[in-house]
């Protein structure tokens, strides 16, 4: 699939036949086996929605999905009960991982409403290609996943009691996958607050080849006044001390402009769906950019850093904040890769 075109040439290929097969994962089929989904039984008979959902233990870990390939995730569904933006903290407690070909360090190991650009355990509508948030809470991913040998997604709920209501659809097709064809990466990180006049780190200590393909913020503004001047930027097989790609501003590098005239917007590749505040509170921010026509290639290593920077007009003009920044760096790289930070346990993580 090109750069150029890869949503239209997707579509063209829709028409053409495949040897490959479509599996999918769910409650009602948890292996995902070939005739062997609704079977369970209720008062109603066999089949009719006896296990659509399961109950995830407290300091549980779930296997959701596990794949035998080579193959490609498609698709995942998920939603779970979840009772607001104040008081609850569920889509921070519960974290996803995804292993590829049996490695023993996930690939991907996010909060699961982070990954879905849900940060501040808030629910927000998301309308983007790779990522689709629905009324009420329905979380929807396609970055595509390939895979050669096996793939296991899990989830671990550390929320301190147990959680009922956990529904999820993982589909996947069984097909030959190509010997360039990366694997998937996501990467949670949180600093709490910036320290003031360093920029943020996004994504660091990335080796091997890859291309970066999306980035998500979390944004809890701490001070009054404009706060999104700060500067993306991508450091590049070595760069040092300056980067290959600066960006202009933080509302431009997800398409907005001026200030985004406290307007929200989510589009299919950018986005700024979330500014929640209330009167005399701090403000929180949901941004997103996927890298999607645009990937950023990198052959030997990769950091990505924004800045925590306001701006006010007297008398300092441009000024460092400290901030509380959450993100989610999405990326493709050839494995093995390099290991991830440590994730703050839940407590760490929750919201202000």
């Amino acid at each position: 699939m090109s750069d150029q075109f890869p949503i239209g040439q997707a579509l063209n290929a829709l028409p053409l036949l495949s040897d490959a097969e479509t599996r999918s994962i769910c409650a009602e089929n948890p292996k995902g086996e070939k005739g062997a989904g609704a079977t369970a039984r209720n008062r109603l008979g066999v089949g009719w929605k006896g296990r659509p959902c399961i109950t995830l233990s407290k300091a549980e870990t779930v296997t959701l999905a596990e794949m035998a390939g080579p193959g490609v995730v498609q698709h995942i569904w998920i939603t779970v009960k979840d009772s607001g933006p104040r008081g609850c903290t569920v889509l921070r407690d519960l974290v996803l991982r995804f292993y590829w070909d049996g490695e023993s360090d996930p690939s991907v190991e996010v909060p699961l409403g982070d990954f879905f650009a849900n940060g501040h355990a808030m629910r927000c509508d998301i309308d983007s290609l790779p990522v689709c948030v629905n009324p009420s809470g329905g979380m929807n991913c396609y970055w595509p996943m390939p895979f050669a040998r096996s793939a296991r997604i899990t989830v671990t709920n550390e929320h301190g009691e147990d959680i009922g209501g956990f529904f999820y659809q993982i589909t996947y097709s069984l097909t030959p996958v190509a010997e360039a064809a990366a694997r998937f990466h996501a990467q949670w990180r949180r600093e709490n607050p910036v320290t003031y006049h360093k920029e943020y780190t996004v994504l660091d200590g990335v080796q091997g080849r890859g291309h970066y393909v999306g980035t998500y913020l979390a944004w809890t503004q701490l001070s009054s006044g404009w706060w999104g001047e700060g500067e993306i930027k991508f450091y590049i097989d070595g760069d040092d001390p300056h980067p290959t790609i600066c960006g202009t501003g933080t509302e431009d590098y997800v398409g907005g402009a001026w200030c985004f005239a406290d307007r929200t917007y989510s589009k299919a590749f950018l986005g700024y769906p979330l500014r929640y505040a209330e009167a005399g509170q701090i403000i929180k921010h949901g941004l997103y950019r996927w890298h999607v026509p645009d990937p950023v290639r990198f052959k030997s290593d990769l950091r990505v850093t924004i800045q925590d920077l306001g701006f006010t007009p007297q008398p300092t003009g441009y000024e460092p904040l400290r901030d509380d920044i959450s993100s989610v760096a999405y990326w493709y790289q050839a494995e093995p890769h390099a290991p991830f930070p440590e994730l703050p346990e839940a407590s760490f993580r929750w919201p202000r």
